[in-house]
Formats: structure tokens, sequence, C-alpha cells
């Protein structure tokens, strides 16, 4: 069997010879000499597991490619305030509404590929009055023409279909990306609506601990009355209500910047959108100790990426066939007089048909550098897939890998804000009994408030790397039954 790329050198090899020599060859001979390569997927080898999932515990489905993204995954969350942004952001989001466009371009690139493989017909009328001058003097001749002319290019090479090809991929892809841009949206959507809600815990534990601050500032003021406690406790009180007011104002300006980025999202201005605190972040939903890594096959962008290797390997295809001559049937049928009375009459009818072999004979080398650039486009599309495939296993592991350590982090974390609580406890009875000095209070105080925001930031952590590894594995993880 011959190869793929010596059947193409045997084929224009043969229209190195003339064009004269194609007139005598059959057509279904002709067709058989096809240019567009078969489209095969880069080969690439995933494991069957994630590294950092747990092995064992339960049995997962493999994706099929090109599953369609759940609509509303991020209702494992259960908040119906982000239910209500995410269909906001879902129909007024610009970037979606960019993708949409893009999306209708491939729908016309493609409806005008197809186009090109049917016949074309026209129609004609036209009247032209000309002045010459000959021997017998000047004259005046006019011409009326009415008729109809048909063409029709036969697809022998398959330059045509491949066309259609490299359109239809392209639309593919571009679907593709709409649904990767949806995704990406509806992720977003999700990690600044929780990011906002940790800066409004924040602004509320430091509200709360502003509260105990001030407290703390008239107790260091009644002691100095009484000569217990010295003018530099006052002042370290003050200080630290201040600084902690501080902090205050800067959660703040970040939760109206987070709204401001949600508004964005959404579609609106920030002075036409508004969301109520409530300071209230849900804890995140369990993450499978197992996942198969061939999840991987329905993302959007990898789905998008391997759509591109396909339209770059039709279009190999169509930089071949340019060294073929193209046969085109036309024919036209019409009338041509001197009078627009007696125009449509036999004598005046005018008829041609026949078929038209054009082929390029020298060009200097373009052809061939068109299709090494083709094949360039082909290995830079493959190659931009294969990357695309291996960021998005190194973000799934790395999100599970951040999912359980921020799950054993706030444990940890809780465990210190108790332990800080009741440390300040202790030396608050014995700050009152006189036995320690402020410096002891503040110093508890600021692991207290240490320990309870970076408390909030971990669980904030957790919900955001929870979203993340959803649109890693584009929105779903559902189970199977366990094998028997």
């Amino acid at each position: 069997m011959p190869s793929e790329n010596s059947f193409f050198d045997s084929c224009q090899r043969l229209t190195s010879k003339g064009w004269r020599a194609f007139l005598l060859v059959n057509l279904a001979g002709l067709a058989a000499c096809s240019a567009v390569p078969p489209s095969e997927p880069p080969a690439l080898h995933v494991p069957a597991a994630f590294k950092e999932g747990v092995p064992g515990s339960s049995v997962w489905q493999t994706a099929q490619p090109r599953d369609a993204v759940p609509g509303d995954w991020w209702r494992l969350f259960n908040d119906p305030v982000l239910d209500a942004l995410q269909q906001q952001a879902q129909q007024a989001n610009q970037n979606i509404a960019l993708a949409l466009a893009r999306l209708r371009a491939a729908h016309a690139a493609l409806d005008s590929s197809r186009a090109a493989l049917a016949p074309t017909l026209g129609a004609n009328a036209g009247s032209t009055r000309a002045r010459s001058n000959g021997s017998a003097g000047p004259s005046i001749a006019t011409a009326d023409s009415i008729g109809l002319a048909a063409g029709w290019e036969l697809d022998l090479w398959g330059r045509l279909s491949a066309s259609a090809q490299v359109a239809q991929a392209n639309l593919q892809a571009s679907a593709d990306d709409l649904a990767a841009m949806r995704l990406s949206v509806q992720a977003s959507v999700v990690q600044t609506y929780f990011a906002l809600r940790a800066a409004e815990a924040q602004e509320r534990l430091l509200g709360e601990t502003l509260a105990a601050y001030q407290r703390s500032w008239e107790l260091t003021q009644n002691r100095y009355r009484a000569g217990v406690a010295s003018s530099a406790d006052v002042a370290q009180a003050q200080a630290t209500y201040l600084s902690t007011q501080a902090q205050r104002i800067e959660a703040q300006s970040s939760r109206a910047q987070l709204e401001h980025a949600l508004a964005a999202l959404a579609g609106q201005a920030p002075a036409a959108f508004s969301l109520a605190p409530t300071a209230e972040l849900p804890p995140p939903p369990p993450v499978p100790a197992q996942l198969p890594s061939r999840l991987l096959e329905r993302r959007p962008d990898i789905a998008a990426a391997e759509r591109r290797v396909a339209a770059a390997n039709a279009q190999v295809g169509v930089a071949r066939t340019a060294f073929f001559p193209a046969l085109t049937l036309s024919a036209s049928a019409g009338y041509r007089g001197t009078s627009w009375g007696d125009l449509v009459s036999a004598p005046n009818l005018v008829w041609s048909v026949g078929p038209v072999l054009a082929a390029t004979l020298f060009d200097g080398g373009a052809r061939s550098a068109a299709v090494d650039a083709a094949r360039a486009a082909l290995e830079q599309a493959a190659a931009s897939y294969r990357q695309t495939v291996l960021v998005a296993l190194q973000e799934v592991e790395d999100n599970l890998v951040a999912g359980a350590a921020l799950e054993r982090e706030q444990a940890v974390q809780t465990e210190a804000v108790a332990a800080a609580q009741r440390a300040l406890g202790v030396v608050n009875n014995q700050y009152r009994a006189g036995t320690v000095a402020y410096l002891n209070v503040l110093s508890a105080q600021a692991q207290v408030l240490s320990a309870q925001s970076a408390l909030i930031g971990v669980r904030q952590r957790r919900l955001a790397a929870a979203a993340t590894l959803l649109k890693n594995v584009a929105g779903r993880w559902e189970a199977t039954a366990p094998a028997q």
C-alpha cells in the first residue's frame, strides 16, 4: 500500500504533464486523488487517575468527550443569592456576548463554505449605445441583451469539502469557546462572591473586636484614674483600637471593590448594582476522593483545542489541492439584439455551454510554501492541544491538593481560635487582678484577632478551591454504582 504522501506526490506529478492530459482522464479516477489527509487527534497519554486522589475509595464513571457543561453546578453551594447573580451574569456578561457573536460569525463562515459546493445562477440585462467612425462616416449602434448564466465547480480533489470541514471544525471550536467562557464567568462569579462574603466577615469580626478593644480602653482609663495603670497602658490601648479601626476601613474598601467586580461580571454599572451584606460563608461541597483523569475530556477548552487541530488538518488538505486543476462547468443562455421590442425572438437567441479546466503551471514555489505553512499550523495546533491538556491536569492536581490541605488547615485553625480565646480570658482575669501587665492583654487580643481572621481566610480559600476544581472538571463529578 502506498503511503498517503506518496499518493499525493503521484497526483502532483500528474499535474506537471499539462492540462490537456486531464481531458482524457475519467472523472472518477480524478476524484480518487484526494489531497485531504485523514484527521486524527494528537496522541497524548494521560494517567488513569490523578496523583493527588485517594485510590480505591469509589468507582467513578469515565467521561465522554465533549459532554455538555452542567448549567447550574454552582448550586452545590446552596446559596440563593449566588444563583441570582449567576443568572444575571449569563444574560448580560459582555464576554459571553462576545463569544456568542464569534459563534454567529463561525455559523456564517460555515454557510458560506457550504454554498461553494452548490452551483451558481445569475441573471443579467443590459443596453449599450455606441458611436463609431468608418469610411462611410459616423454610425451609431444599439445593443440590448438579457440572459442567464450558471456555473458549477466540481469538487474533484476535495478542496471545497475540505474548506467546509475547516469551517465546521472552527464552528465547533467557537461553540466550545462559548461554553468555556460561560464556565469561566460562572467560576469568576463564585470566587468573587465568596471573596466579598469573606470581606464582610472580616469587617464584622473587626467591628466586634473594636467593641472589645473599646471596653479594654475604657477599663484601662478607669484603672489609670485609680492609679493602678500607667499612661503607657492607656496609650497602647488607644493605639490598638485605632489600628483595628483602620483595618476595618480597609475591609470595607475591599468589600466595595469586590461588589464593583460582581457588577461588571453581571453586565451592570457599579452605580446600578447593590448587594445586601450577610457576612455568611457556606461550607464547601465535599470533594470526591477519587476522580478519573478522563473527566478532563468534558472541559470545553480542551474540546476547542482538539477541534482546532481538526481544522488545521483540513487546511493542509485545502493547501494541497492548489496543485491540482480546477474543473468548472458553465452555461449561459439569453437574447441579444438591437431593439427591446423584438429582443426575445429566435434569431436573437445566444447560448454557450462547456467545461473549463484551469491549472497553475508555475508560481515560484508559492503553493509549496502554502502547504508547508499549513503543516506548521497543524503542528502548532497539536502542541497547543497537548499543552492545554497538561495545564488542565496540573490545575486539577493543584486544587485537589489545596482542597485536602485547606480542610485540614481549617480544623487546626479552629482549634487555634479556641485556644487563643481561652488564653485571652485567662490574661484578662490576671490583668484585672493586677498580676500581669497590660502588654500581655494586648498580645492575647492580637492572637485572637489574628487566629479568627486566618480562619475566615482559610474558609474563603476552601470555597475558592472547590469552585476552581469544579471548573477544572467542567462542573460535575457524579459517581456511578460500584462494580460488582
